[in-house]
Formats: structure tokens, C-alpha cells, sequence
């Protein structure tokens, strides 16, 4: 046995505005199996993980929903520590970004960099929204493609074509929270200066931290220039405050990688943990992050840096997957393979995923397919075909012929021999995450203990006589042979070794080379794992299709629940708006606009310049000479296509927009009260 090791270990936060899905269960289940394995042996090993709470897209769904972002974020936590619970993913802490403890060491790691020279401020401009009174990440920016004028397209990327973009390149842009017509405006922001740390960066990623594969793609960027990281971001935003920047806040990706130190010390405090032992700039301890290849720039480039020069140690290492498919293609929601963690649990045993996936999990960044067709295949010639076989073959043996007691002696030591024997190299793939590696050799040594009772057939044996005690040695050493399986398959199948150890009335234990059994009483035989089933397996896919449908449409219709009522103001507030009839005059359509007419209204002697998104629902030529109702009051915009002195009301949804209009009589250049 080796010397106990003191191990720290975290997974990415999951964000606090959706479900677990397939794809984040890869990383979970590679943590988990890691952390079962440390322990199994005997180390100290904690695994802490949190709720990635913070930002803007939180602070649009509570609003959207009617709730505190406060309210959601409780409601989504529940939701993932139940999925995690249920796939025996088994944290030692989870706890959130939201929290005391991640606000106190976001504002001291803050504070020691900005004391030490690391933080620049400079003014820079952005997209706004002037009706929401928010600046805009480029995701909330929709218009048209500058390339192949596909409409509805995100800000800097377009899905039809591929083209990537800046957000002021797009044809009429619009902001997808409310629809207004960005504007640019300047704001003064807050920066790490990440290229002080080139040098540490270049030899911390060269130093094993992380695997030689991603270390090359670091090498990558660190040789083309790093920036510096814009670490802050303008109220209104869900999250912690800028300790020295009223109305400043800090970017989510600053305070999502510091709760971890938050989730640990909330252990601690619950422990009697030294913290300082595992985080402090001096700890020998080990610490181990697993992530996806999505973000190692966050955690092995801008959290490094920022961890050492804040006076706090570094990673051991970085330990980056790859993404996940099915069917060898992305996940489709169409095709149902859109997964969420319910909706699998509502169908399938937890543990044939984890096997599964541990069978094709290696410690490279490869992306992993699921292909359900092998799924189904594997489990059940693996799991229930080969391990569990074994056991339901000796046991009634066992139980019948010697009262469930077992031999005193091994009838085949080189078979154990190799079976026990492979106790370190499988050991050795589990600590170097090559779990597909210890899979093949734990499966290879079912094989031949599957071949050793074939060859032996204690079935046949049984029937004659004289041939009690060889039916109960070969059928002892399968039950050992059995019990050294599970015990290598606990960290991956922790239930079924569970179970395994209530039939064997032993505890799986390997703090060292396993010893067999002998002379010890056995319980009966109850069934392990029943097999996968393709109509399970087609229910759950048919399962995710109605699921995904139920959450693109809402439970109730109308109005009110498409667009809840805004938030209530006073008559004085109210009277400030200027609403006035007008005459539209002149309507045209806007060259280079698919969305927008040019509307010239006279209000009774002065005439305005308008510009609205209303060409899809109407002709220019039968607007004009009509009524209307216009925001007089409201300040002019400039557009690309010229300025909009204001703007007419409509009522719109998903099938129409219907232009107000005054009732006849009315007279352009009235004010409305």
C-alpha cells in the first residue's frame, strides 16, 4: 500500500439556468469514478463541486419567469443534486457560487491583484439596449447575416453559413430580449492584465499540469499574445458587486472557478478542515480539476495566473475530456438524443451509463460516442452475461451442496493468481483515468473465469457421485474470482458492489493485493443487474422528444403568460410619456431593411421621421393617409439608415403586429391621456 495521499478534486460548476444533460454527465461520472477509486484505496480524498450561479442569462429567465434570480437558483440546485444523487455521483460537498464564501475570496483574490498592479481600467464600448438598459453580449444580438443575408442570426456567428462576425456587421440588428435596435454605448470596465504572466503561463503549461495534447493548444494562444481578460461587467447583473466599482460587477467566469475554493471551505467549516492546508501558496496536497475542452482557457490559463499571484497555490493538474456524441453525431433534439438526466433515470439503471461510458473513457480529450445500439450490447454481455453470470452460476452450489459456506482451498491458484495479480495495473489505468484500459483487463479476467467454470461444468459434476467437493471448489473459486471483479469495478458500479457485498457478506477492500475467501459463509443469491432493454431504451428516446417539445412550449396561452405585466409606476411616471396622434403621411420601405418602414407623420403642423419594424405585417401604400398613435416625447435614435424621431405603438405576438389607431375623429397632433 502506498503512503496516504491527501487529494483534492472539483468539476466544472453546471450553470444554474438548465438541467443536466447527457453530455455533462460525462465529466461527473469520470470525476466520480476517479474519487471512488482514491478512496477505495484508502486515501484522503474529498470531492467538492457548486452551482454556477451568476450572470446575466439568470437574471433574464427569473424575470422571465417571475421569480428572483435568488428563488431560480435554489429551484435549479435542488433540481441537480437530485440528478447527481441519483446517477451515485456522490459530492462531499455541493454547494453555489451565490454564497458568502465565494464572495469573500472573489473580492480578496480582486484585491491582491488589484494591490499588486494587475488590474487595468479603461473605457470601452458596447451594444446596448435602450429599452432594457443593457449592455448586450453578442448572444443577445439577432439580425440578419452580412454574408448570406440569413435572417434571425446570433451576434457573432451565423448557423446558416458558418460566417463569424462582429455584432455591428450584422444587417439590422436587433436586441433578442426586447426587440429595440441596438445602440453603441461606452462604459468603463475592469481587466485582468494577463499578459504580466506569459512567462509563468508558457512554463506552467509545459510542467505536466495538463495533458501534452492541451498544452500544445495553450502553446497556441500563449505564442500568438494573450489579452487582457475584461473581468467586470455594468448593472444590471446578477452576481457580486466590485468591492472598489459601485455598479460594477464581477464577470460570472471570475467568481464560477473561485467556488471551488468556496465549496471547500464551506467543507471545511463543516469538517474542521485546514483550509489553508489544501489552498494555501505552500500546500503539498493534491488538487485535481476535470473539465471539458471547452473551457481550458479559464481554468489552465487565466486561473492559474490569477491563483499564483494572488497567493494561492496552482493545480496539480488540469484533467481535460473531450465532448460528448450519440450515434457518432452531436446531440439532436429533433432526434430525441438531446438527453436530459430525468429523462434517462425515468427509463434506465444509472450504473449501465457508467459503465458504459467508463468502458470508452480514456485520458485523452477525444470526444466520446454513445451509440445506443452497442450500449444495449455491451451492458449486457459485460455486465450480465460475464460478471454477474459468474456469481449466479456457483451461488445455488454454494448454498445447496455446503449450507452457502465456501471452500478452505483454491482449486486453480494460477487462475487466482491472475486475477489477484492484476490488482496494480488496473490500479494503475484507474489513476491515469484510462478507465477503458482497467474495463478491457477487468472483462479479459471474467473471460477466464467464465472459461474455467465452462471447462469445469460443475452443473454436470453435480450429478454424480463422489464429486460433491470438486463441484464446491470450483464453484468457490468462481465466487472469489466473482468478488475480485466487483471489487475492481466498485469505483464504476458502486450499487451493484453494494449488492454484491450483502451476497458476499464481505466488504469490497482493496488496500492492497485481494486475498480469497476461504472457509467463509456466503449469503443466497439475489439478481444483480437485470439487462438493458431496447424498448426502455426507444421509450427514453420518444421521452426526450416530448420532454424537449413540453419545455419549447409554454403550459398556458395568452397574452399575459407570453409577456407578463411589467413592473407597476406611478402616475407620475406614466404622464411623463407624450402619446399623440398622427397622420402617417408618407410610407416607405428602407433599402437594405427587412423588417422596417420609413413612416414621415405629421402631428398637427410638425412632421417626424419614424422608423418601424412593422413591413411584414403591412403594405407601405395602405398606411398611408391612416392614424396612428406616436411616442412624441421619446429622445431621437440614430440608425444606420437615418435618425427615428420616435416611435408608433402596436400590439404584436408570434402570428401578427397590429398598428394602434386612434378612433375616428381623432385629430393629428392631440395628445392621448
Amino acid at each position: 500500500m502506498t503512503e496516504r495521499r491527501k487529494i483534492l478534486v472539483t468539476s466544472a460548476l453546471p450553470y444554474a439556468n438548465g438541467s443536466i444533460h447527457m453530455g455533462h454527465l460525462v465529466e461527473y461520472i469520470q470525476t466520480d469514478i476517479w474519487v471512488r477509486f482514491q478512496k477505495l484505496r484508502g486515501h484522503e480524498c474529498y470531492y467538492v463541486c457548486a452551482d454556477d450561479a451568476h450572470g446575466t442569462a439568470i437574471m433574464l429567465k427569473a424575470e422571465q419567469l417571475g421569480i428572483t434570480p435568488e428563488a431560480l437558483i435554489d429551484q435549479v440546485r435542488a433540481e441537480h443534486q437530485q440528478d447527481f444523487s441519483d446517477f451515485l455521483i456522490n459530492f462531499d460537498n455541493y454547494h453555489t457560487t451565490h454564497s458568502e464564501e465565494n464572495r469573500y475570496f472573489a473580492s480578496l483574490i480582486y484585491t491582491r491583484l488589484r494591490d499588486k498592479g494587475h488590474i487595468a481600467t479603461r473605457e470601452i464600448t458596447q451594444a446596448y439596449d435602450p429599452e432594457k438598459n443593457l449592455f448586450l453580449a453578442d448572444r443577445y444580438i439577432k439580425g440578419t447575416c452580412p454574408k448570406c443575408k440569413t435572417d434571425d442570426q446570433y451576434g457573432d456567428n451565423c448557423e446558416a453559413c458558418g460566417a463569424t462576425y462582429a455584432p455591428t456587421d450584422l444587417i439590422n440588428p436587433v436586441s433578442a430580449i426586447s426587440g429595440a435596435t441596438p445602440v453603441e454605448k461606452a462604459s468603463t470596465h475592469y481587466f485582468f492584465k494577463l499578459p504580466d504572466f506569459a512567462d509563468f503561463l508558457k512554463a506552467w503549461t509545459r510542467a505536466g499540469h495538463v495533458q501534452p495534447e492541451v498544452a500544445n493548444k495553450l502553446g497556441e494562444w500563449l505564442d500568438a499574445g494573450l489579452q487582457e481578460w475584461d473581468i467586470s461587467r455594468d448593472a444590471p447583473y446578477f452576481g457580486f458587486e466590485i468591492p472598489d466599482a459601485p455598479g460594477k460587477y464581477f464577470y460570472v467566469w471570475l467568481d464560477a472557478p473561485i467556488g471551488y475554493m468556496a465549496s471547500f471551505k464551506n467543507l471545511c467549516d463543516k469538517l474542521g478542515l485546514d483550509f489553508d492546508e489544501f489552498w494555501g501558496p505552500h500546500s503539498d496536497t493534491e488538487l485535481y480539476h476535470f473539465i471539458g475542452k471547452d473551457i481550458v482557457n479559464f481554468h489552465a490559463l487565466f486561473w492559474p495566473a490569477m491563483l499564483a499571484n494572488a497567493d494561492f497555490r496552482t493545480p496539480s493538474e488540469v484533467c481535460v475530456h473531450g465532448f460528448l456524441t450519440v450515434n457518432g453525431k452531436k446531440m439532436s433534439k429533433s432526434r430525441g438524443t438531446f438527453i436530459n438526466a430525468r429523462s434517462y433515470l425515468d427509463h434506465l439503471n444509472p450504473e449501465y451509463l457508467r459503465y458504459y461510458f467508463a468502458a470508452k473513457l480514456s485520458a485523452s480529450v477525444d470526444d466520446l460516442d454513445l451509440n445506443l445500439d452497442d450500449f444495449i450490447q455491451r451492458v449486457n454481455s459485460d455486465l450480465v452475461g460475464k460478471v454477474v453470470n459468474i456469481a449466479s452460476r456457483c451461488a445455488k452450489f454454494i448454498s445447496k451442496g455446503n449450507d452457502g459456506v465456501l471452500s478452505n482451498t483454491i482449486a486453480d491458484p494460477v487462475l487466482w493468481q491472475r486475477a489477484a495479480g492484476a490488482a496494480n495495473g488496473i490500479a494503475e489505468h484507474y489513476e491515469n483515468r484510462e478507465f477503458g484500459k482497467a474495463v478491457r483487463d477487468i472483462m479479459a479476467l471474467a473471460d477466464a473465469a467464465n472459461e474455467y467454470i465452462a471447462g469445469k461444468e460443475p452443473w454436470k459434476l453435480a450429478k454424480e457421485a463422489g464429486r460433491e467437493q470438486d463441484v464446491q471448489d470450483i464453484c468457490s473459486l468462481g465466487i472469489n474470482l466473482f468478488r475480485v471483479l466487483m471489487l475492481y469495478l466498485k469505483p464504476i458500479l458502486p450499487a451493484m458492489a453494494e449488492a454484491s457485498e450483502a451476497f458476499l457478506n464481505d466488504e469490497l477492500n482493496w488496500q492492497g493485493e485481494p486475498q480469497p475467501l476461504l472457509g467463509h459463509r456466503i449469503d443466497n443469491f439475489k439478481r444483480l443487474m437485470q439487462r438493458v432493454e431496447k424498448e426502455k431504451v426507444d421509450a427514453m428516446l420518444e421521452a426526450s422528444k416530448e420532454a424537449l417539445a413540453a419545455a419549447s412550449s409554454k403550459p398556458l396561452t395568452g397574452p399575459l403568460v407570453d409577456e407578463p405585466l411589467a413592473a407597476e409606476i406611478g402616475f407620475d411616471d406614466f404622464i411623463k410619456v407624450d402619446l399623440r396622434v398622427a397622420l402617417i403621411v408618407k410610407a416607405q420601405p428602407v433599402e437594405g431593411a427587412d423588417k422596417l418602414l420609413q413612416l414621415t407623420l405629421d402631428i398637427g403642423g410638425e412632421t417626424r421621421n419614424v422608423f418601424s419594424g412593422i413591413k411584414s405585417a403591412y403594405n407601405a401604400e395602405d398606411l398611408e393617409g391612416r392614424l396612428t398613435v406616436l411616442v412624441a416625447n421619446l429622445a431621437p435614435r440614430k440608425m444606420r439608415f437615418g435618425v427615428s424621431e420616435g416611435m408608433v405603438l402596436a400590439a404584436g405576438d408570434d402570428k401578427g403586429i397590429y398598428l394602434l389607431s386612434p378612433d375616428s375623429g381623432a385629430q393629428p397632433g392631440q395628445r392621448i391621456t
